[in-house]
């Protein structure tokens, strides 16, 4: 399109720039997260291996023990992908926030010395 805009070439001008906003709606339109909503759907268990990252006996036992959130209906297996992430997070180790005198008290309250010169009854 030509830089300098006529009032004859007004028309053209305001439909190209149509255009060009539609094309930039869909572009930002597709790299906007995925909403919670869109998070709250069916998996079955081969995404739920994907997503835990543990294979299929491991996901069965999982959900035989009643560990892991699943559903099932007939013979078949079904999770949410949100509650599978939830799942995931929830099992986050805690890190202790202890000192480094609490550490070596607790260390040493736990250490049994070892008889020197063998065992004696």
């Amino acid at each position: 399109m030509a830089n300098e805009i006529t009032f004859d070439k007004l028309p053209q001008a305001v439909g190209y720039l149509t255009e060009q906003v539609e094309r930039i709606h869909k572009i930002v339109a597709a790299l906007q997260p995925q909403t919670a909503t869109d998070k709250h759907r069916i998996v079955d268990i081969d995404e739920a291996c994907k997503i835990t990252r543990k294979a299929k006996p491991t996901i069965y036992t999982l959900a035989r023990k009643g560990l892991i959130p699943s559903y099932k209906r007939g013979k078949k297996l079904y999770f949410y992908e949100d509650e599978l992430l939830k799942w995931i997070e929830e099992g986050r180790k805690v890190i202790s926030t202890k000192s480094y005198d609490e550490m070596l008290a607790s260390m040493q309250s736990t250490v049994r010395n070892k008889p020197k010169n063998g065992f004696r009854v």
